[in-house]
């Protein structure tokens, strides 16, 4: 009997699904059994699978990052090399190859969130990890030349590293649900880890082999993306998919939530001079102080507490209602104050070593909070696209803020300007999180799509029926005069009904 009505609700799926496809209004047709609703996969918190996906979204995050934060160390040697050849502007033009690796990495994070949704999360984390492999060894051919090697190491680079990152944060939602705050933090500890060692493992590259090896060293590094990848299995499959409207790759809850928009405008603003210390950190050391100091240890500083501080405010966000938008604008209220006290403390190296110290905590606040205040904000649906959308923005300050530093001090001969300035920005920009309050649960509309108004369609026989699961595709129906009845199907099917954006 039981495999009657499993059949019964099969043939009335393939009945509708030809039904839908031979409608004059159809944008998308989707299949879906049971087990492919959101609710029917709750996110696990906890198993062996879960923590296997943690601990690779950790090494991702550590491989990329680790390499872009701790690109002082090349920049050394790379600008040193174009000095060398006679490069006028040549701390600028060294400078933005990093830069772009930065911006390149949040630039196409948008894509990297739209074909999380359509080609799966294994696929583009694989498809990052391997042009960014690639665009590392080819950089290593292009030393002497600017051009060249701002496109493979700042673009390449860049755009495999936002094909990889995007889905390492949204696999999280699939896996964890009430401990997402923890394993954010845990997951993007990775990138301190990483940049903590990173610095002493290049120094020791550049010694023994030079700039060109060190280069194809991590693009060996880089490669273990693609193994990670494999463990990026989302908890929904969709069945098959017919047809996609432009509706349904941009998810329209999410661009149009107004503070959802405020809230990544004003990050954008805040990221302007953020990556400046990372890059010129180790040339400020090497510049005001002497020899006998460690260079590299201001980036471990930054790297140990803000590896510190995502474990711990993870840790507050899932155990307090703490106010995620508030907390992060103090965070970078906070960040820019120190950032400008770094160009007062000149000759004073512990104060330098206390700044980082200070920079490490609040960083590690701000990172910690982006994908739960993106999931707050855009639900589990949107989630994916939210980080991407919003990491595209960041894009052009990471991008445009080290270059500029740059040239400032070409012209300055001195990091103190460069350092006020990109304090001054996420200082001011900060305050712009309060215009947040002012929308409030206007946005409503987005909210229901977020959550599903009523499982039970038995009682709604005509409008707009949205099969939709987390990561996957929907299937709509416009205007049909029937309805899915839920004692007929069984369990074999569920359906949420939305409203109307």
């Amino acid at each position: 009997m039981a495999d009657l009505e499993a059949l019964n609700g099969i043939s009335d799926i393939n009945q509708t699904t030809r039904f839908l496809e031979n409608s004059p209004q159809k944008d998308t047709v989707i299949g879906q059994s049971r087990g492919d609703a959101e609710d029917d996969h709750p996110p696990a918190d906890g198993g062996t699978r879960a923590w296997l996906v943690m601990l690779g979204s950790f090494f991702c995050n550590g491989i990329l990052f680790g390499v872009i934060n701790s690109y002082g160390v090349l920049y050394n040697d790379f600008n040193k090399a174009l000095v060398a050849d006679g490069v006028t502007h040549a701390s600028g033009k060294a400078a933005l190859a990093g830069s772009l690796a930065m911006g390149m990495t949040f630039f196409i994070s948008p894509v990297s969130g739209i074909l999380t949704d359509y080609i799966g999360i294994r696929k583009t984390t694989f498809f990052g990890g391997l042009i960014a492999s690639c665009g590392m060894l080819l950089s290593s051919f292009c030393t002497h030349d600017v051009t060249l090697f701002c496109i493979t190491f700042g673009v390449m680079y860049g755009l495999g590293g936002a094909l990889a990152y995007t889905p390492s944060l949204a696999v999280l939602g699939h896996y964890f649900k009430q401990y997402l705050g923890i394993v954010n933090g845990i997951v993007t500890a990775g990138s301190s880890v990483f940049t903590i060692t990173m610095p002493y493992v290049l120094d020791a590259l550049l010694k023994n082999f030079g700039l060109v090896w060190t280069l194809r060293s991590l693009s060996a590094f880089a490669s273990l993306i693609m193994l990670v990848a494999i463990l990026f299995k989302p908890v929904n499959k969709s069945i098959s998919i017919k047809k996609v409207s432009v509706k349904d790759v941009f998810n329209m809850s999410v661009i149009t939530n107004v503070r959802y928009l405020i809230w990544t405008a004003v990050i954008g603003l805040c990221l302007f001079g953020y990556f400046v210390p990372y890059v010129y950190m180790i040339s400020f050391v090497e510049t005001n102080f002497s020899g006998y100091v460690d260079k590299n240890l201001p980036v471990l500083c930054i790297g140990v507490t803000s590896g510190v501080s995502r474990l711990v405010f993870g840790y507050l966000i899932d155990r307090t209602n703490v106010n995620k938008i508030l907390l992060q604008q103090l965070a970078f209220f906070t960040l820019g104050i120190l950032t400008i006290l770094l160009a007062f403390s000149v000759y004073a190296f512990p104060l330098l070593l206390f700044i980082c110290l200070g920079m490490g905590i609040t960083d590690g606040c701000f990172i910690t909070l982006l994908g739960p205040i993106a999931f707050e904000l855009c639900g589990r649906d949107g989630g994916a696209q939210a980080i991407g959308f919003l990491l595209g923005v960041c894009s052009l300050p990471l991008t445009l803020g080290p270059y500029f530093a740059g040239l400032i001090y070409d012209s300055q001969k001195s990091y103190t300007l460069p350092f006020i300035l990109a304090g001054i920005n996420p200082t001011l920009a900060s305050f712009g999180l309060l215009a947040i309050n002012c929308v409030r649960q206007q946005q409503s509309k987005n909210a229901d799509v977020q959550h599903p108004l009523n499982p039970d369609l038995s009682h709604r026989k005509t409008g707009m029926l949205i099969l939709k699961q987390q990561m996957s595709k929907s299937l709509i129906c416009e205007n049909l005069g029937f309805h899915l009845s839920n004692e007929s199907r069984g369990n074999d099917m569920r359906c949420y009904s939305y409203s109307i954006l």
